[in-house]
């Protein structure tokens, strides 16, 4: 005969399920910052403003005693007229210099020696009213290859009459045109895209130019050398 026995029911609130209900029970544990270093961190914070601050003030003048440059940028001082008197000697002419008072602005004027092309030539650029370029190139040397290379190997399309001279217009058909013109003794090629009136404009003051300095002559002796 084995002797039977009753479970005895276990107490509310002790040991096994009750100890993980009361856990569940309990919300999410939240950690708290002491006092003192949450101090120290707004304080951080505070002087990372206030050095900001402290460095804008310190370069705020530096800016402001140095604008940016105007819209319309920088321009060069290019005196073209006595440019073209220092290349007259090593040119054997008078560089044109045409006045255009202050509505072209030159931005270069040189001699080039024309090591490559075999053709030296009077060079000057030449900022339009229109904020466009035209650009002047004057030889006593030209010959049709170097010609051809000057306007672009653009074809003859009419000619334009400035400053009393019938010029020669060579349009690529692209934007990029020529005026050239064969006057007492060099050659004056205009090129660039600017429009036609402002090309007018700039050629009429090359012609004075050109009918203010000396004709350019062939020697007796060069015209006889073979």
């Amino acid at each position: 005969m084995q002797e039977k026995t009753t479970p005895t029911p276990e107490p509310h609130g002790s040991g096994g399920s009750s100890g993980s209900g009361a856990t569940a029970g309990q919300g999410q544990v939240k950690p708290v910052i002491p006092a003192a270093a949450a101090k120290r961190a707004n304080a951080s914070v505070l002087g990372m403003v206030i050095a900001l601050v402290v460095s804008i003030a310190a370069f705020l003048p530096i800016i402001l005693m140095n604008p940016l440059p105007k819209s319309d940028g920088y321009r060069p001082n290019i005196d073209v007229a006595a440019s073209a008197r220092n290349a007259t000697d090593v040119a054997g002419f008078t560089p044109v210099a045409p006045d255009t008072g202050n509505a072209f602005r030159p931005n270069y004027a040189r001699w080039e020696a024309g090591t490559g092309s075999g053709v030296p030539t009077w060079e000057v650029g030449y900022l339009t009213p229109k904020e466009s370029f035209i650009g002047l190139v004057q030889t006593r040397s030209a010959n049709p290859t170097w010609l051809l290379q000057q306007t672009m190997n653009a074809p003859v399309t009419g000619s334009r009459n400035a400053g009393g001279q019938d010029w020669q217009l060579r349009d690529t058909g692209k934007g990029e045109k020529s005026l050239v013109l064969d006057y007492r003794g060099t050659t004056v090629v205009l090129s660039g895209e600017a429009p036609l009136d402002e090309f007018a404009a700039l050629a009429d003051a090359v012609v004075v130019a050109l009918e203010s300095n000396p004709a350019v002559t062939v020697s007796p002796s060069a015209a006889a050398a073979p």
